[in-house]
C-alpha cells in the first residue's frame, strides 16, 4: 500500500544541470514545511553500483550505513535533509537487469520471453515504489540520472510514464530540470533547448508539469510566457533557477520562486506549515558567508584534478568552517608530484593538511613524505583512511626504525607489513567483496583528541577499504608516542590513531567525511578547522 505522494525529477539538453541539488532543495522545504521526504537516485548505467568505477569516472562514492556504494548525489540528499539513505536510495540500471535475470534463470515468469516492457520497467517501477510503502514518508522525490533522449534512460522514463498513468490523480508529478543558454553574440537568453529537451520528453510519453530552467541571468517575463505556451506548463509553472554562490543558497532560491508551493498545490499537499522554517539554515549560510578567520587547508590526495573525486570532504570544510565562523580554503595538491624536495615549498602557508583517501599504489610515496613533513612541523594533520594507513607506515619508516615498512597493498613482500589484509578476507575473489563496507562500532579512549572532539567514548562511522592496521606492532607504536584511541570493540581493530605532543595528528581508518551535514558537522572536521585556526594565529 502506498500513502506516499511522487515526484519524479528529469533532465534535459545537458548533464550535470544539478538535478540532484534541486531533488535535495525541493525535499529541504518540504521537510522544513513538516513534511516526511526521501529522495532516491535511478542511474541509467550498466554498472551494478559505482563502488567499481574510477573516481574521475563518476566522482566519490559515497557509502550509507547499510554499506551500500552509492552515487555521490546521495551525499547531497543527506547533507540537506540530515537523515540517513541507504540500499534503497540508489538502483542502478546494472542492478534492475542483474535482478531480473536472476528471477528468470529460477524460472520466476513461467517460460515467457522477458522483454523491457514489461519486466524491466515493472522492476523499476517496483523500486520506485518501495520507499513509498508503509507509513514512513508523505513524499518520496525520485531522480532519474542522465539526460532525456539517452538510450540508456529511456526505460527509466518509461516507467515512469506507466507509474503516473497508474497511480491516483495527485499523487504523482514531473518536474524537468532544463537549460537556457545565454548567447553572448546575441545578448540574450535562447528558449529552443528547453523546448526541444520537452518535445522529446513529451515523445516519450511524459508531460512534465513544472519547468525548472538553469540560467546565468534573470528569466524576462515575457520569456517566462513563450516558454510556459510552448512547453503546455502553466506560467507560474516556469521556475527560474539561477547560478547560486553556494548550493547551500540554493533552497532559498527555491523558496523565493515558490516552487515548493507549486508543488504543495500540485499534489494536493495537506498538513504542513504555511511556511518553512529555515532559521537553523538561515543561520548556517549567515555564518557561511560572513566568516571572522581564514585558513588554508592542503588536501594531499591523487585525484585531486575533479573536485567531485573528494565531494563530501570539500562539503565537510564547509560545514565546520561554518561551525567554526572560518572561511577555509582548500588547497589541492596532486600526491603524485610530491618528493622530499618539493614538499616545502608545496606546503608552504597551509594551517593544516588533510590527507585523502584512495587506492592503489600510484601517489602512496607522497602522502607519506607529506605526513613527514606535517608531523616532524607541528602543522594539524587529518588522515582519512588511507590517510590513516599512510600516517602508520610512516611512523613504522622514520621513528620506529623499519625503513622498508608498508602496506601489503603497496608491497606484497614488505618485512614489516604494518597495514595488511585481514585473514578472512584473503580467499575472497570478487572486488567489493573483500572490503569492510558501511557502519561499525569504535570505542574510544577516554581522554584522546579524538573523544574530546566528540564528546563520547562510543560511536558509529562508515568504512570502504580493505587493509588493516596489523595489530603486531601496536605495542611497539603506543610505546614510541603513537596512540590507537579507537578501537573496534567486535573486532580489536585499530579505528582512530593519534600522535601524543602534537597539535592535532589524528587518523581514522573510516570516512567521517560521509556523515557530515549541514545540520550536524562532523567533530573531526570541526576541530581540525579549530586546530588549523589555532596554528594560523601562531604563525602570524
Amino acid at each position: 500500500m502506498n500513502t506516499a505522494k511522487f515526484i519524479f525529477v528529469t533532465g534535459g539538453v545537458t548533464s550535470s544541470l544539478g538535478k540532484g541539488i534541486i531533488s535535495a532543495s525541493l525535499a529541504k522545504l518540504l521537510q522544513a514545511r513538516g513534511f516526511r521526504v526521501t529522495i532516491q537516485k535511478f542511474d541509467p548505467y550498466i554498472n551494478i553500483d559505482p563502488g567499481t568505477l574510477n573516481p574521475y569516472e563518476h566522482g566519490e562514492c559515497f557509502v550509507t550505513d547499510d554499506g551500500a556504494e552509492t552515487d555521490l548525489d546521495l551525499g547531497h540528499y543527506e547533507r540537506f535533509l540530515n537523515t540517513p539513505t541507504s540500499q534503497a536510495n540508489n538502483v542502478t540500471t546494472g542492478r534492475i537487469y542483474d535482478h531480473v535475470i536472476r528471477k528468470e534463470r529460477e524460472g520466476a515468469y513461467l517460460g515467457k520471453t522477458v522483454q523491457v516492457v514489461p519486466h524491466i520497467t515493472d522492476e523499476i517501477k517496483r523500486r520506485m515504489l518501495l520507499l513509498g510503502q508503509g507509513d514512513e514518508f508523505d513524499v518520496v522525490i525520485t531522480e532519474i540520472g542522465g539526460s532525456i533522449g539517452d538510450i540508456e534512460s529511456l526505460p527509466f522514463v518509461e516507467a515512469v510514464r506507466q507509474l503516473r498513468w497508474e497511480l491516483p490523480p495527485y499523487d504523482s508529478l514531473v518536474i524537468h530540470l532544463t537549460l537556457l543558454p545565454y548567447l553572448k553574440a546575441a545578448g540574450e537568453l535562447k528558449t529552443k533547448p528547453t523546448q526541444h529537451s520537452v518535445r522529446d520528453l513529451r515523445s516519450a510519453g511524459l508531460q512534465p508539469d513544472i519547468l525548472v530552467c538553469r540560467s546565468e541571468y534573470p528569466i524576462p517575463l515575457e520569456m517566462r510566457k513563450k516558454i510556459a505556451l510552448f512547453c503546455n506548463v502553466k506560467i507560474n509553472s516556469v521556475i527560474e533557477s539561477l547560478d547560486a554562490d553556494s548550493i547551500y543558497s540554493v533552497p532559498l532560491l527555491m523558496l523565493k520562486e515558490h516552487l515548493d508551493e507549486r508543488v504543495i498545490k500540485k499534489l494536493k499537499l495537506v498538513g504542513g506549515a504555511s511556511i518553512p522554517d529555515l532559521e537553523a539554515w538561515k543561520d548556517f549560510l549567515g555564518k557561511l558567508k560572513n566568516p571572522t578567520e581564514e585558513v588554508t587547508i592542503a588536501l594531499v590526495g591523487k585525484y585531486v584534478e575533479l573536485p567531485d573525486a573528494y565531494k563530501s570532504i570539500n562539503e565537510s570544510f564547509v560545514h565546520a568552517g561554518a561551525q567554526n565562523e572560518c572561511k577555509v580554503t582548500v588547497r589541492s595538491i596532486q600526491s603524485d608530484h610530491i618528493t622530499p624536495e618539493n614538499i616545502t615549498q608545496l606546503l608552504h602557508g597551509v594551517d593544516g593538511v588533510l590527507v585523502a583517501p584512495g587506492f592503489g599504489e600510484r601517489g602512496f610515496e607522497g602522502k607519506v613524505t607529506a605526513i613527514r613533513y606535517v608531523r616532524e612541523n607541528g602543522i594539524p594533520f587529518f588522515g582519512i583512511c588511507l590517510g590513516m594507513q599512510c600516517a602508520a607506515v610512516e611512523f613504522a619508516r622514520n621513528v620506529l626504525g623499519l625503513p622498508q615498512a608498508s602496506s601489503t597493498e603497496m608491497d606484497a613482500l614488505t618485512p614489516d607489513p604494518v597495514i595488511a589484509m585481514m585473514e578472512e578476507q584473503k580467499n575472497i575473489t570478487q572486488k567489493g567483496g573483500t572490503m569492510r563496507l558501511g557502519a561499525y562500532d569504535c570505542e574510544l579512549r577516554k581522554g584522546s583528541k579524538a573523544a574530546k572532539a566528540y564528546g563520547r567514548n562510543h560511536i558509529s562511522e562508515r568504512h570502504r577499504h580493505r587493509y588493516e592496521f596489523n595489530n603486531d606492532y601496536l605495542k611497539q607504536f603506543e610505546e614510541a608516542g603513537m596512540v590507537a584511541s579507537g578501537i573496534n570493540p567486535a573486532t580489536g581493530l585499530v579505528e582512530v590513531i593519534e600522535l601524543q605532543g602534537h597539535p592535532w595528528f589524528v587518523a581514522g581508518q573510516f570516512h567521517p567525511e560521509l556523515k557530515s551535514t549541514v545540520q550536524t558537522p562532523h567533530p573531526l572536521f570541526v576541530r581540525f578547522v579549530k586546530a588549523a585556526i589555532q596554528h594560523h594565529k601562531n604563525e602570524i
